[in-house]
Formats: C-alpha cells, structure tokens, sequence
C-alpha cells in the first residue's frame, strides 16, 4: 500500500497528515474519473444479478485507502483519484450504479468489508492465501514489488542486512516481504532488516529523501510513481520481483464476488480496463482474465 501528483517529495509528510475518514460520495466524479466511466455502457444483464440492497440504494460502497499514488490518492479537492479510483467508477457504471468511497485505514477495510459496512474493497490488495481465510478476492491485476534509495546508494535488496527499510504499514512488503528477508539476516547470523513502519507511502517515500531510511519497499507501480515524483532524488533499487495478483475483497461467500468477477471480465473485454491501465502508464501489470482467489490456485 501506498505526493500528491503536483506537490513536491518535501512536502509530502505535511500533506499525509491530513487523514481523512468516512465516506466520500463520487455521483459527481472528478474529471480524471469521469472521462473512464461516462464511455461505459450499462449491462442490463449484469445489473439483474446486484443484491437488492445495491440496487435499492443506487450506489456501492468501496472501501479505499487513498494514500497511494498512482493507484488511489487525493486530487487537490480532497477527492480520490487513480486508476483503481477510474476502474471502480467503470466496474460502477457497467453495473449501472454509482460508487461512493468509504475512506479508511487500510487495515481497517477488510473488517468493515466481513461486517458487512462496505460492498468491496479496491486497494491495491495483494491476494494472499492468509487474506483469502477472511475474504474472497476478485483478481484484476498482477503487481510486483520494487524497491527505491536515493540517488546513487547502489542498495540491493537481496542484501540489505542491517539496512533501514520504509514501508506503509500492514502492506504486504511490511508483514510478509521485508519480515521475510530479514529473518534470512538473522538465520544467516547477520543484523535484521529494521523496519520503519509509516501510515502512508508518502511518508515511507519522504523517509528515504531525508535519509531517514536507506530504502523503501512497495509494489512496482507505486515505486515507479514515487521515483518519477521525486525530482531525481530516488532511483530503482534492483529490479521488480515476487510478481502477485491484486484482489478486490469481498465477503466470503458473496454473491457480490461472481458478478465483479463477470463485470471486471467484461470491462478487459470491451477494452475499457486496457484504456485505463494505458491512461495512468500501469499497462505492464495487465491480466487477460478476472480470477478469484488466484492466490489460493497457485
């Protein structure tokens, strides 16, 4: 998981502090995600298959932690914005409703998903086969993880014993990536990887502009972001690995899970899925087909 597209790395610790909460209505989206849901057309078809408590409310609730650019972050309005917040709108309109955004925490979407708060989350959740044990997972793209130093450090994370590493709290890269390697340093007699946890990828980015942390971990399209957002200071540190899908949590069970996967399905069929995943320049993780629990298929 997881400044701002038009401020500056320096000033991203300043924006992160503004948490938001609750919800956030998108029947008046913003311009970047109009222009991927108003060419959507609705499926009657698909449509007929929503729980009535979807269709009697017009709208469907997704739960979004939107601090992680380019996937889901805040435009200068405050509102979300990304290309998950576009793919949501399109999933939206092809289901002929609208979405309204719960913003939360990201550790806090699943449970508000299991009781029953939110319809989905969309959060650039990594399916895990620990994760599939509360929630199915709809499969909609496949990310790896990249790490980033400063300029010119020559950090290489198949050897970072010792290292400080940043990372946004209860991502992947923070409970199952980063533990991982440093249990290796450990095994291996050598110093632990230290962590250093941070509620935002903002702050986890800033951390490694200040020299606070020798690196950070996070998904491939997050890093490439951060990288191109901080004035020349940040570069790759080795290359993408340990490629996993991104899932859309559902209630286990639902019978919501099906039909994101039908719809999901058919936005990559019409070519809409394509137009958005080009438009924010993430084309590189794009899959042919919509799974569910693809973790747990191996």
């Amino acid at each position: 998981m997881r400044i701002r597209t038009v401020a500056p790395v320096a000033a991203v610790a300043a924006v992160a502090a503004l948490a938001l909460a609750g919800c956030v209505d998108n029947s008046t989206p913003s311009s970047s995600s109009t222009s991927s849901a108003s060419d959507v057309k609705k499926d009657d078809a698909l449509a007929k298959q929503l729980p009535q408590s979807i269709k009697d409310s017009g709208k469907i609730v997704v739960g979004m932690d939107n601090t992680y650019p380019p996937n889901e972050f805040k435009d200068d309005n405050q509102q979300p914005v990304g290309w998950e917040v576009d793919l949501a709108n399109a999933i939206a309109a092809k289901l002929g409703v609208k979405t309204s955004f719960a913003i939360a925490k990201f550790d806090n979407i699943i449970p508000s998903i299991t009781g029953g708060k939110d319809d989905y989350g969309m959060s650039s959740f990594t399916d895990t086969t620990e994760r599939e044990q509360q929630v199915d997972f709809v499969n909609y793209y496949s990310a790896g993880i990249l790490w980033a130093a400063q300029k010119g450090k020559n950090i290489d994370p198949d050897n970072a014993c010792g290292l400080k590493v940043a990372v946004q709290s209860t991502t992947y890269e923070d409970t199952d990536e980063v533990p991982a390697k440093s249990k290796k340093c450990t095994d291996a007699g050598k110093p632990a990887i230290q962590a250093l946890r941070y509620d935002t990828q903002d702050d986890a980015t800033n951390a490694v502009v200040l020299g606070k942390a020798d690196a950070l971990s996070a998904d491939s399209p997050v890093t490439l972001y951060a990288i191109s957002k901080a004035d020349g200071k940040l570069e790759a540190a080795g290359k993408t690995f340990d490629e996993a899908p991104y899932g859309l949590p559902v209630k286990k069970g639902s019978e919501l899970g099906p039909l994101l996967q039908k719809t999901v399905q058919a936005l990559i069929d019409d070519g809409t899925y394509k137009k958005i995943l080009d438009k924010w320049g993430v084309a590189d993780g794009a899959v042919d087909k919509a799974e569910i629990n693809a973790a747990s298929k191996g």
